[in-house]
């Protein structure tokens, strides 16, 4: 079984399966943020983003991060990066407006 799947996920060791692995669940906390804004906005019957977007947005990216930088890919860390200081300032702006209004 474990052959297999070093195999299939074109791996030769199972420390690398672990990374794959946990690639793959960074794959869906940044998945999720899609989830959640289609399920607000169809709620809303508009176009919302809601706070949550941006947690899993900060989540998934982090941990993509993460991937991309055990994987050495200058092009998905350079992506990610950019990705989580915007992630970060959104946060930061509702976090900031939030306080404002009391």
């Amino acid at each position: 079984m474990m052959d297999r799947l070093l195999h299939m996920f074109h791996v030769t060791t199972q420390a690398e399966l672990l990374w794959v692995l946990f690639g793959f669940f960074a794959q869906t906390l940044f998945m999720m943020r899609f989830l959640v804004q289609w399920i607000a906005s169809e709620r809303a019957r508009r176009s919302v983003v809601p706070v949550a977007f941006w947690w899993f947005s900060l989540a998934g990216g982090v941990t993509l991060l993460a991937y991309a930088i055990h994987r050495r890919d200058p092009v998905f860390i350079l992506g990610q990066g950019l990705g989580t200081v915007i992630y970060v300032r959104n946060l930061w702006l509702i976090h900031a407006e939030r306080h404002l209004r009391g």
